[in-house]
């Protein structure tokens, strides 16, 4: 779907609009009230969630990042610490909303590709002692957005959850891009969440929906994030109209994500050919190109602005671009004509 703009906009995925056959399922989905569990459209998005990845319950909830609290607030305890990956979004992408609304402290573990060794799990329990805070949950990112969208798979995931286990801690994957690290292993969703106690993706980023994401788990665990989410002011009403939406996104928007795998790779190569020291197009194995700022004219991302194209910084050494439904092999092959002009 061109850009009413005329641009090419790779800012992220989150800029992608709802297809024709959203539109169409918004303005004829059958609703209810959510708050009384009446909307049938999102009870059965729930469900359809839920069994495709595995789990035994869903929840339709605003935003990833509500998500994310919701599983914090359930999951962890309050005045505790939270192992995570030190470049994950729940430490450093979320506007402190982990110790400031789930009452928990990020304890970052080094994340060389997006993804800490589980033997550093051991390491941080063994560290607990008198002045330090106890730790109460492991989370994982999958897949990791900070390291250009690296992906972990099922057996490291497994060995996760085992060294978890050993502590008696729960295991919760953010994996706002779980399908597009699906995709890339060639696996189903389910297998990358099966060892985890719960997950939760998004239905705005390559889904393309244009709002909502899912927080799946047990009964338990989807009741009491229910009862927080109304805490948090996250209650929808006929949220069936926006639940229609994610819906036809599950059905037709998963298989498309390795188009946008491809695209990205080819940009990271055309980047490559001409900033030799901008990335390595190895690790891009999804739809997130991360470029490292420091080997690229100070002025690049103005430069390609120039000529329609937007990009985005991540942090100040990092600049990154994501493909997504709204960008096709003719944006592609623009921003390389336009890469030609800058070089």
């Amino acid at each position: 779907m061109p850009d009413p703009r005329g641009l090419v906009d790779l800012r992220s995925d989150t800029v992608t609009r709802p297809t024709n056959a959203m539109r169409a399922a918004m303005a004829t989905a059958d609703v209810g009230d959510d708050c009384y569990g009446e909307d049938p459209t999102v009870n059965r998005l729930q469900e359809k969630a839920a069994a495709l990845l595995g789990m035994e319950a869903g929840l339709f909830v605003p935003s990833g990042r509500m998500a994310n609290l919701l599983a914090l607030r359930v999951l962890a305890r309050p005045g505790t610490e939270v192992l995570c990956p030190a470049r994950c979004h729940i430490r450093s992408f979320e506007d402190a909303a982990a110790p400031v609304i789930a009452g928990v402290q990020p304890h970052p573990l080094p994340d060389l590709n997006g993804s800490f060794v589980p033997e550093s799990i051991d390491a941080a329990m063994a560290d607990t002692h008198e002045h330090l805070a106890a730790i109460s949950l492991v989370t994982i990112e999958n897949t990791h957005m900070a390291s250009g969208g690296q992906v972990s798979n099922r057996a490291h995931v497994q060995a996760v959850a085992d060294a978890a286990a050993r502590h008696g801690l729960p295991v919760y994957c953010d994996g706002a891009r779980i399908f597009n690290a699906a995709a890339a292993l060639g696996v189903e969703p389910a297998a990358l969440v099966a060892p985890v106690t719960a997950a939760m993706f998004c239905f705005s980023k390559g889904l393309c929906a244009p709002v909502g994401s899912m927080l799946v788990g047990t009964t338990d665990t989807i009741a009491a994030a229910r009862y927080e989410r109304a805490r948090l002011g996250g209650t929808m009403r006929q949220a069936g109209v926006i639940a229609a939406a994610a819906e036809v996104a599950l059905d037709s928007m998963i298989d498309r994500l390795a188009d946008d795998h491809v695209r990205a790779r080819r940009l990271a190569d055309a980047l490559r050919e001409r900033f030799a020291r901008s990335v390595d197009p190895e690790t891009v194995v999804t739809n997130i190109v991360c470029v490292d700022a420091t080997g690229m004219p100070i002025d690049f991302l103005d430069r390609l602005a120039r000529h329609g194209i937007l990009g985005g910084m991540l942090g100040a050494g990092t600049i990154r671009f994501v493909t997504h439904h709204d960008v096709d092999d003719a944006d592609i092959d623009r921003v390389i004509v336009a890469l030609d002009a800058i070089v």
